[in-house]
């Protein structure tokens, strides 16, 4: 007899979920995590009594009302609205690009002469079926907007010139013809008020949760424990790199606390300009209105993925795709391990896309 039912690698949100709902069918389950703390990327650290997103910004947001019911059962979300500011070499323009952007940066003020600005610009930069990402970015916002608030904000982001990018990664930019400076359409957004370690502590609430294990290491050890292991963590390491491994964009955090009650007026200021090192500032206080002494701040700096460095955002291109498929095909063939998101499955979730898919996998594994 195992000791446990599960065995669930990783102690983040799609980890945590799993855990929560196999227990809540009579399941034992243990989690483990290398980290030396719950919640994966959405852990906060308290700092002169403010929640700091230690691994950079996190605003939940979904139109899903299952989801954000789901959520709301172990931690009440605030009000919080997404409505970052951009500063171009101390120019400061709204975000997303709506009405208050276009009057900022062109004095436009209604929609018509916006949306005539932008069909010159496009017009003039000659572009009828968008090949890269700044073809598509022009397309969208036209060429001013693309070279103050797009292109090196994104060359920084991604290490890569914005035309050697796929188009598909800005296709998802927010343009819209109002004078609304919420980042997100969808119904429902917030933080959880005292920040993301209730939601998570709440999902492990009774579960068996062990720190500092490092299951690449003890594997063999450790599968012993359990019927079945939900494994999260990234899918080629899990195959000790059989085939190579895939490729992310990293991301570096410099926290810093200052003795001043209010230092930039708002959570997220991204620095589009080249010659800023940074892409953005996070004033964490603002995400819960607080209304502390001092503030801390955080600056978010992208690099370039090397082992042992986190790994943020998956290189979703034609190789790493490729190589992909060739884990997935190796993890379909594995018996009595499920995987789970972001980086067993080598793809880019928002917080409630983790939360649909693990609550999705439970069913099916379940037969619900």
């Amino acid at each position: 007899m195992k000791q446990y039912d599960y065995l669930i690698v990783g102690a983040g949100l799609w980890g945590s979920v799993f855990a929560h709902e196999a227990t809540q069918r009579g399941k034992k389950c243990l989690v483990i995590d290398r980290r030396n703390h719950r919640g994966g990327n959405v852990f906060c650290e308290n700092v002169e009594g403010i929640n700091v997103h230690t691994y950079g910004a996190h605003i939940f947001h979904t139109n899903d009302k299952e989801i954000w019911d789901y959520v709301n059962s172990f931690v009440e979300f605030n009000r919080y609205t997404n409505s970052p500011v951009a500063n171009y070499k101390g120019e400061l323009y709204n975000l997303p690009f709506n009405m208050n952007t276009f009057y900022q940066l062109w004095g436009v003020k209604t929609p018509d002469e916006a949306k005539a600005k932008i069909a010159e610009q496009v017009k003039e930069a000659g572009i009828t079926e968008p090949a890269n990402l700044e073809e598509q970015a022009i397309s969208l916002v036209g060429t001013d907007m693309y070279q103050k608030l797009i292109k090196s904000y994104t060359e920084k982001q991604w290490g890569r010139k914005a035309t050697e990018l796929p188009a598909f990664i800005i296709k998802r930019l927010p343009v819209r013809f109002t004078f609304d400076n919420n980042y997100f359409n969808d119904r429902y957004q917030g933080i959880p008020i005292g920040g993301y370690n209730k939601l998570t502590d709440g999902l492990l609430a009774g579960i068996d949760v062990r720190l500092n294990v490092d299951f690449t290491t003890e594997k063999d050890t450790l599968a012993q424990l359990a019927e079945t292991i939900v494994y999260t963590g990234k899918i080629d390491e899990y195959f000790d790199f059989r085939f190579g491994a895939l490729e992310y964009r990293s991301l570096q955090f410099d926290h810093e606390v200052l003795d001043t009650e209010n230092f930039q007026g708002n959570a997220v200021v991204n620095y589009t300009d080249a010659e800023t090192p940074f892409t953005r500032i996070i004033e964490h206080k603002h995400f819960e209105f607080g209304t502390q002494p001092k503030t801390v701040i955080t600056r978010e700096y992208p690099k370039e993925w090397t082992t042992g460095a986190e790994p943020y955002y998956p290189i979703n291109d034609a190789k790493n795709d490729k190589l992909f498929r060739q884990y997935k095909e190796l993890a379909e063939q594995e018996n009595h391990v499920i995987f789970g998101g972001r980086l067993a499955e080598y793809r880019y979730y928002d917080m409630h896309q983790v939360i649909g898919s693990a609550l999705k996998k439970v069913r099916v594994h379940f037969g619900d």
